[in-house]
């Protein structure tokens, strides 16, 4: 069955990999899956249609035959569980990896978050300058945990998989904000995952949809 994904037709990061689409592409293109891709604007997202599949009308969404999904850390988990290649084989490194996954979505990335609404939307609220670095000395506190587990290792848990795309596509909302620069390891760690070819390919695709609709803007 074909599956289907939705995207920004004009992600507001610019075609840098940061909107979440990218992880669900780098997802499939890591288990050599083909899709196709259905671009939303942003009046789009908030229409009947898609808030069907999407209730918060928001991107990505995953279609395949009549199973729909929302929410990258679910369809993340739906296609490593469908298609050889995210998830070991053994029993406990799998439990493992799908931990990594609940890790980066759930305890990593809501300061991350934070921080980008800090920066971005908030810089010119009044409290802004006293806020930002105790919203920064949070994500610092997180870098610090995950920096000391992670220690010379090339991946979350020996070998590469779901965990680790999940923690990856996270760090790399950091990558504006320099802190991901504090911590050597890390910043080793989400180049090696931004060097796998199924991210390059993820990566690509995505750029190519920002260039083709800048093209195209009157």
């Amino acid at each position: 069955m074909a599956i289907t994904i939705t995207a920004f037709e004009r992600s507001p990061d610019r075609g840098q990999g940061l909107a979440r689409d990218t992880r669900v592409r780098w997802a499939l293109e890591e288990v050599a899956q083909p899709y196709d891709v259905r671009l939303l604007s942003f009046k789009a997202m908030k229409e009947p249609a898609h808030l069907a599949l999407h209730p918060f009308g928001q991107i990505p969404t995953y279609e395949e035959g009549d199973l729909a999904l929302f929410e990258t850390g679910a369809i993340v988990f739906h296609i490593a569980e469908r298609y050889a290649g995210l998830l070991p084989d053994d029993a406990n490194a799998r439990a493992r990896a799908i931990m990594w996954m609940f890790a980066a979505v759930n305890t990593v990335e809501p300061p991350i978050l934070d921080l980008v609404t800090a920066r971005i939307f908030e810089s010119d609220k009044p409290w802004a300058r006293e806020r930002l670095p105790l919203v920064q000395d949070r994500v610092r506190e997180r870098l610090k945990q995950l920096s000391a587990r992670l220690r010379d290792s090339g991946w979350l848990d020996g070998t590469f998989s779901a965990g680790d795309l999940m923690m990856v596509s996270v760090l790399l909302r950091l990558r504006p904000s320099g802190l991901l620069d504090e911590y050597p390891n890390l910043a080793a760690y989400v180049a090696r995952g931004e060097a796998r070819p199924a991210y390059k390919r993820a990566f690509a695709a995505q750029l190519a949809v920002f260039t083709a609709n800048s093209s195209t803007r009157p």
